[in-house]
């Protein structure tokens, strides 16, 4: 039987040129349909998690696999082509070009004009505000909203995971809830989804996996639900626990 998992990084370590090693022997696993959060302190290497799969910082040991395939040392570019997509930190959207000519941006690889049609229709699906605002222009819409556009586009060569890092960062409360709702929706259409994000309890309560991490390595992971419902966890590294009516 093949194995669910889609992205797998196994002892990692990693830096930034000379300086020392960020991550320390951190492994991850991603599985198909499943959203797995990483939260931990600023400077825990979060992020740099995300560059490493991605293949925009190479790591100086450990390995990485897609789809059970070792992918080490492989540009961006050659990973988006195997099935790995990533969004980055902070709004990417050409606000003079329509949410369409946005979208396709993330289609250019793609040769096939009935394929990425196909690909279109499927976008639309999961993103129906992009579906409803495809001819307006994305400088027009709401920071939500726009980070909608960011996933389609994310979306359109059909990826079987998605990086994601800080999705909700600069959005109002609503708008936050808006976009981890888009997250779920892109978890239910079968796309594997690891995250990042500051804004830890909100996100674990949408996650299925909870990876808590300091210092470079994995304190904790498990159910996300899990990791919320622990009162150590919770006072390290969430905030503490949220206050009762």
């Amino acid at each position: 039987m093949a194995s669910d998992v889609v992205l797998e990084l196994t002892d990692i370590e990693a830096g930034y040129g000379k300086a020392a090693l960020v991550l320390r022997g951190l492994s991850v696993q991603v599985r198909r349909g499943e959203v797995v959060c990483l939260v931990g302190p600023n400077g825990a290497g979060k992020s740099t998690v995300l560059k490493v799969a991605s293949g925009l910082l190479k790591p100086r040991s450990g390995s990485i696999t897609l789809n059970g395939t070792d992918v080490t040392g492989r540009s961006p570019q050659e990973l988006l082509r195997a099935g790995l997509s990533h969004v980055l930190q902070g709004h990417s959207v050409f606000r003079e070009m329509t949410v369409e000519e946005n979208v396709m941006l993330g289609g250019y690889s793609v040769a096939d004009q009935s394929s990425l049609r196909e690909r279109c229709d499927f976008v639309k699906s999961v993103f129906p505000v992009v579906a409803e605002r495809w001819t307006s222009t994305a400088g027009l819409l709401s920071g939500g909203q726009q980070k909608q556009v960011e996933f389609a586009r994310a979306l359109i060569v059909r990826p079987d995971v998605v990086l994601l890092d800080e999705p909700s960062m600069g959005l109002d409360p609503k708008r936050t809830t808006t976009v981890f709702e888009q997250v779920a929706r892109m978890r239910d259409a079968g796309v594997a989804v690891l995250l990042v994000e500051q804004n830890a309890r909100r996100a674990l309560e949408m996650a299925d996996i909870g990876c808590v991490l300091d210092l470079g390595r994995v304190f904790a992971t498990g159910p996300a639900a899990e990791l919320l419902a622990d009162p150590k966890l919770s006072d390290l590294y969430l905030g503490g626990r949220p206050a009762t009516a």
